[in-house]
């Protein structure tokens, strides 16, 4: 790292609704700026980690608001070559529907193309190290190749392409449970830099979590009930505070030590934020019930979904209460509850990604139709982010290996 290096400084790219920022943030980090199209998702971000907790220094030559990746490129060139090697980390990794196996998997998908601007973005600012996370379909190859062109696997051409730069890569298939998340949510991490070996990165990122989740009185493994329990519709309702025709749930005793982690900060009697519950028919309800009493938890019954109720999804499943959340999308209504007949609120997603109580989402809740085109409710904002709780560990690690720390 070079001396006129900011120890401590990171440039958040794809930042959506602040998950990254959030625990680079609690562990001792200060953001130059971030990049990020969606107004809803940057709406979240601004509110609760710019206009509230000072995480971003933000330059006075770049306004405050969304950005296109390749727009930012192009317009504020020279000032973003005037931070070459300037910059300790860039994080962050590009959105990732193209290569998702939960998706179609695409490899004409257009996003698919920002992993050429990540690199444009890397060889202006030249960051001393890189921080990069993707879907596990990252490190898959298309199965079909496109225009007569072999299958395209990124994960190789970006490790190729930032060798290429000077950068010492790894990577790894990192799965958040593990580090205290309770989320079996495996994704494609990968660290390059020019003064550290990145291998060492993964092997402290483990040893730490040990420690990390000890002195916070965490367990490793948290389980949906562990998580979301002080959540439960039977706790109470009451009219939600931002959508007036809707009900929204009340707090119950906070019953373990992961819910009271999530908790600190809320004062007695406050309505949790985005707690709204869906307005299921008594149709729905039923069928929710109906699903409740298979007992068949945790996994996919979308065929029986097909066979009983006439209803296409490719994957549908009942939570299981004593397991951690299998990978949260975008579209709730692809889990039921583990005891309740409906679906999850934002808060109970929110808790499931580790996000605090008092981190506040804005927009809507979810859409549909062609909206789903260019809006990003919070729903989604949720599905997309990284687990603060995980990068927060991560933010540590680097810490330590900046201050030569073993």
């Amino acid at each position: 790292m070079t001396n006129n290096t900011a120890k401590f400084e990171y440039i958040d790219l794809f930042s959506g609704c602040g998950g990254l920022a959030l625990g680079m943030h609690n562990s001792g980090w200060k953001a130059l700026f971030a990049v990020e199209k969606n107004k809803d998702a940057f709406e979240t971000l601004s509110y609760n980690l710019i206009q509230n907790n000072n995480h971003f220094i933000w330059p006075q030559w770049l306004p405050i608001h969304t950005y296109d990746i390749n727009s930012l490129i192009v317009d504020y060139k020279e000032q973003l070559s005037n931070l070459s090697k300037k910059i300790a980390l860039v994080a962050g990794g590009p959105p990732c529907q193209g290569f998702s196996t939960a998706g179609k998997r695409d490899e004409k998908d257009s996003r698919n193309q920002l992993v050429d601007s990540y690199i444009k973005f890397i060889d202006l600012v030249t960051p001393d190290s890189i921080l990069f996370e993707n879907v596990r379909g990252f490190d898959q190859a298309f199965s079909k190749a496109s225009h007569g062109k072999k299958p395209k696997k990124y994960s190789t051409y970006i490790v190729e392409e930032l060798k290429k730069r000077g950068y010492n890569v790894a990577y790894q298939m990192i799965n958040f449970a593990d580090y205290g998340v309770p989320q079996r949510r495996v994704r494609f991490i990968l660290f390059a830099s020019k003064t550290f070996d990145s291998n060492s990165f993964f092997e402290k990122l483990k040893r730490h979590s040990q420690c990390f989740l000890l002195k916070r009185d965490l367990p490793r493994t948290v389980t949906i009930k562990s998580a979301i329990s002080d959540l439960e519709e039977k706790n109470g309702t009451t009219v939600c505070p931002d959508a007036k025709s809707f009900l929204s749930g009340l707090y119950g005793s906070s019953q373990t030590k992961y819910q009271r982690f999530c908790r600190c900060g809320r004062r007695k009697g406050q309505i949790p934020n985005s707690h709204r519950f869906a307005k299921h028919n008594e149709k729905t309800k039923k069928r929710f019930q109906e699903l409740l009493e298979l007992n068949t938890p945790d996994k996919n019954i979308s065929e029986v979904l097909g066979k009983k109720y006439g209803i296409k999804k490719n994957c549908f499943s009942v939570l299981d209460a004593n397991l951690p959340s299998p990978t949260l999308t975008s579209n709730p209504d692809d889990h039921v509850h583990y005891s309740e007949p409906r679906t999850l609120t934002v808060r109970e997603y929110a808790r499931i990604q580790s996000f605090p109580d008092w981190f506040e989402f804005k927009g809507k809740y979810t859409t549909g139709g062609d909206c789903r085109k260019r809006d990003v409710p919070r729903y989604t904002q949720i599905g997309n982010a990284i687990p603060p709780l995980f990068a927060e560990q991560v933010g540590e690690v680097l810490i330590e290996m900046i201050n030569g720390v073993k």
